[in-house]
């Protein structure tokens, strides 16, 4: 019997329009603008002036804050300007914009794609080059990788997850890396084993993945420690908690961390960079992600480097459609509507998916007719209909001793309502007064 979680879910349609599409490199654009703020915590502060020469590589901007992570230049040339640009959430955000001039690479990293198995480093050496590099958690959450390997006192790691799920519609980029890139996972998966100092690893897949299955488990089979778990399709699988809880059995407590139950959980496409970064010295400057939506050209997975303006990554997968009604950075159940598309891609974003004018369309809100289909749903066991409900009162103290900082805003909720009501919506909101209320409180 095939593994998952047992609290709520749904089923949505897999719509995986590009699976089985290779991945293609993004010719390299005119110009990019490489956000500050690309991790969770605070933005980076920029080391680079208006007019300097940059290099592919180099550093333009280091984390200072203790959730904040190194940024650099993901192409070489000269930085025009250092101003504001709308991120994907709609706000104005600091960035360095640049002007390409060729693609000469700072000196030390290794451009040579032959893979490196050898692992050379000790743990403190590898936790130092992953935190150079700028490496955050590449399926959306962007939590800095070096802040999860450095263990709380108090606390032990006693196994690594590893997230193939990719449940969200649409998006295949994790696929694509699994499929391209196995071996260079599996060499990742050992250098943060290290980095922890942990025996087990565990890689949670969902079983529409097949092949990537059936690749994984032939390489993780020549080597020590490393398990394959192939999990019912079932939206949110590839929720941090939820996935803990299908492949180890543990439970992740309300308010608590996964280190709380010894599991420290990675993205495949973090694996990815720990090894590009430890391996090749390589920091984080370009990253797969999928182009995709019923109305689009060409479905695709792209590797794009960072700053890179959506617009061209539309182009390159056949243009906007004539019937296109939203743009969304991510896929249709977590995703964020963009309002426009002169947006740069950042270190979190997986996917671009353009729905066409009547699949974009919100129906009319109804009264809620208590049916209690939301409840049943969450997979945080939590009550949607209210905390909606209290935020919209804000009853912001209630909707606290109510747990909405559990939510994991998966979009379950809205997803299931027959009353077609904002549900998601309106617990972000209360999340984020919650959120502000409690950070008051710690100062």
């Amino acid at each position: 019997m095939l593994r998952t979680f047992h609290k709520g879910g749904i089923h949505p349609p897999e719509s995986k329009l590009s699976a089985h599409k290779p991945i293609q490199v993004l010719p390299v654009p005119g110009t990019v603008a490489i956000l500050l703020s690309q991790h969770m915590g605070a933005p980076a502060k920029v080391i680079v002036n208006k007019g300097d020469e940059v290099k592919t590589g180099q550093i333009i901007a280091r984390g200072e804050g203790f959730l904040s992570g190194n940024i650099h230049s993901s192409v070489s040339g000269k930085v025009s300007r250092i101003e504001e640009v709308q991120d994907v959430s709609g706000y104005r955000r600091q960035a360095v914009f640049i002007d390409v001039a060729g693609d000469e690479w700072e000196d030390g990293i290794n451009l040579d794609t032959n893979l490196d198995k050898e692992i050379r480093y000790d743990g403190p050496e590898i936790l130092k080059r992953i935190t150079e590099a700028g490496i955050v958690g590449m399926g959306g959450a962007t939590f800095p990788t070096h802040v999860k390997l450095t263990v709380p006192r108090g606390k032990k790691a006693e196994c690594l997850v590893i997230n193939g799920v990719e449940c969200e519609p649409y998006l295949t980029s994790d696929h694509a890396l699994m499929l391209e890139k196995g071996e260079e996972i599996m060499v990742g998966i050992q250098l943060l084993k290290k980095a922890l100092q942990v025996n087990k690893a565990y890689i949670g897949i969902e079983n529409n993945k097949p092949d990537a299955i059936e690749k994984m488990r032939d390489l993780a089979s020549a080597l020590d420690g490393i398990e394959v778990f192939a999990l019912q399709v079932k939206y949110p699988q590839g929720g941090e908690k939820q996935l803990i809880k299908a492949i180890t059995g543990r439970e992740v407590p309300s308010g608590g961390l996964p280190v709380d139950v010894g599991v420290v959980a990675f993205n495949v496409g973090t694996v990815f960079a720990v090894y590009e970064a430890v391996q090749k010295n390589k920091p984080l400057i370009d990253r797969i992600v999928t182009v995709t939506g019923k109305a689009v050209k060409n479905p695709s997975n792209f590797i794009a480097r960072i700053g890179t303006s959506i617009s061209d990554l539309i182009e390159a997968a056949g243009g906007m459609p004539e019937n296109a009604g939203k743009v969304i950075s991510g896929g249709p159940m977590m995703g964020k509507a963009l309002s426009g598309t002169n947006i740069p891609v950042v270190k979190g974003t997986s996917g671009i998916l353009i729905l066409a004018e009547e699949e974009s369309t919100r129906l009319k809100t109804q009264p809620c007719i208590r049916c209690a289909k939301c409840v049943t749903v969450c997979p945080m066991g939590l009550e949607p209909y209210l905390l909606m409900t209290l935020s919209e009162r804000s009853l912001f103290d209630r909707l606290e001793t109510e747990h909405v900082m559990d939510c994991i805003e998966c979009g379950s909720c809205s997803y299931t309502c027959p009353a077609s009501r904002p549900l998601l919506d309106f617990i972000r909101l209360g999340k984020s007064n919650v959120g502000k209320i409690i950070r008051t409180r710690k100062k």
